[in-house]
């Protein structure tokens, strides 16, 4: 079947509503659901049953590069700055130097057993040297597996902040590859400027989209989402232009922008959680369908020996060796090593050695492809019974929820609180995005006048107002009280 216009729609939406059917099943039987997204691809391309023609390696970066915005965007936007501040040197050394391990092992081993060059072999490393961060996150967040201590925000640290180093290093090899003259020395002032450029740009985008996001007035709240969108590819661009990684300025911003008070915050972390799903699931059905599964055949054995390479040894070799200066007990190592998932972001990266049009680019993808679908198979459905093994998984009855799980929960607290408010209060005239509220309380109502509102992020708290505040516990209804009563300073 050929794509047209006519029947694209048809033929996508219901791809669509079969991946979220099949999806929501899928863990009854332990397959994670974004295997069964590239699955479904796979059938319905041109070795499968409905036999889409789709073979455009331009088309499908494209959309894979939109798809990791989104994704990588709504990963940074849930991740809690308290749970990896203890961990951010951890976390940065995986995405750094474990990535570059990692892609020196793979690389050494496939020069080994294979007749591919020193840099074509570097190059192949490079592309899954990463942790996927569309595989790790849904995976872990769809099991709703609970880790002891820091596990699980140094595993979606590492996962968001490491596909950049990924980027860089499959750029450069590619760069070695097509121009074999050149010195791998050339290659590493590029480096440095795509890292350093990007750390700072995504920081001062995410500072910028702040300002943009809380002084900007729009009639409706259903704008502000796409008002993000519009800075989260500004931010993405912008970044890429000035020689920076746009992947990791944008998942900077988006760390900095989800640990700030923000206008219509709840509408934001919404519509990007079902965006990102819907990225992913787009992501996957697009490679899948890009793939020809008549070709991974001849490629499997070299694939199944790389990827257990990758599962067994280089892998578990990158984080011990990254790890051996931090205190950390082996079992946690362990199982760092174990959630190595590869998925989407390889296969995305493969396609730029397709563009390039270097003379063994077929087979990287394919070994790649192969590569991607054993470690989610292999990695993926078996995340929990490793983590009871290695007694690093928290009793059911432990399980904590995150304050943006609660932000997006429809009826998130327990306790409520009227709060009157005088003309001596701080808050008086005041934004409530500006009052620096506790991120575990929830301003539901305010009675004002006889008449009952509803706040959002740009309501300013008036005289005589009455909150209805929404929170866990007595000391977050303190807190509220402490921030909203403090006595102005008079001038001296």
């Amino acid at each position: 079947m050929n794509l047209t216009i006519e029947n694209i729609l048809l033929v996508g939406s219901l791809l669509l509503f079969i991946s979220i059917i099949a999806g929501k099943t899928s863990y009854k039987f332990g397959v994670p659901t974004l295997l069964l997204f590239l699955a479904i691809g796979m059938l319905a391309g041109s070795d499968g049953i409905l036999g889409i023609k789709f073979d455009d390696p331009k088309m499908a970066q494209f959309i894979g590069i939109v798809s990791l915005n989104f994704i990588l965007f709504s990963g940074g936007l849930d991740t809690n700055w308290g749970e990896i501040k203890p961990i951010l040197r951890e976390g940065v050394v995986l995405s750094t130097v474990g990535v570059l391990l990692t892609a020196c092992c793979i690389g050494g081993f496939v020069y080994y057993i294979t007749d591919f060059t020193i840099y074509e072999s570097m190059l192949l490393g490079s592309i899954v040297s990463s942790t996927d961060a569309a595989a790790v996150f849904s995976i872990l967040r769809s099991k709703n597996l609970a880790l002891k201590k820091n596990l699980r925000p140094t595993l979606e640290l590492e996962s968001g902040s490491n596909d950049p180093m990924a980027y860089v290093l499959t750029i450069a090899f590619l760069t070695l590859v097509v121009h074999q003259d050149q010195s791998i020395w050339s290659v590493i002032p590029k480096f440095i400027q795509q890292m350093v450029v990007g750390a700072i740009a995504g920081f001062i985008f995410g500072r910028i989209s702040k300002y943009v996001i809380n002084k900007i007035k729009l009639s409706f709240e259903g704008l502000y989402p796409v008002l993000v969108i519009a800075l989260m590819f500004i931010t993405f661009s912008a970044t890429d232009f000035m020689g920076g990684n746009g992947f990791l300025s944008i998942y900077i911003c988006a760390v900095y922008l989800g640990n700030q008070d923000l206008i219509h915050k709840r509408s934001i972390l919404k519509m990007f959680d079902g965006l990102a799903w819907l990225m992913q699931i787009v992501l996957f059905l697009t490679l899948g369908l890009l793939v020809f599964p008549s070709e991974i055949v001849p490629v499997m054995g070299i694939g199944l020996l790389i990827s257990l390479f990758l599962i067994i040894v280089a892998r578990p070799v990158s984080v011990l060796l990254s790890l051996m200066f931090f205190k950390m007990k082996f079992r946690r190592r362990a199982y760092i090593s174990w959630v190595g998932l590869r998925g989407a972001v390889p296969i995305v990266f493969a396609t730029y050695p397709l563009l390039a049009g270097i003379d063994k680019a077929d087979m990287i993808f394919n070994i790649v492809f192969f590569i991607s679908v054993t470690s989610v198979l292999i990695q993926g459905t078996t995340l929990s019974i490793v983590a009871k093994w290695l007694r690093v998984a928290l009793p059911a009855q432990e399980k904590r929820m995150t304050a943006t799980d609660l932000l997006l929960m429809e009826n998130p607290k327990t306790l409520l609180k009227e709060i009157p408010v005088g003309a001596d209060c701080y808050a008086v005239n005041k934004q409530i995005v500006d009052l620096g509220f506790p991120k575990h309380a929830i301003i539901a109502m305010i009675k004002r006048e006889g008449e009952f509102i509803t706040p959002n992020g740009s309501t300013r708290i008036e005289d005589q107002d009455t909150l209805f505040v929404l929170a866990d516990k007595d000391e977050i209804i303190e807190e509220v009280n402490r921030v909203l009563k403090r006595p102005i300073k008079k001038p001296a």
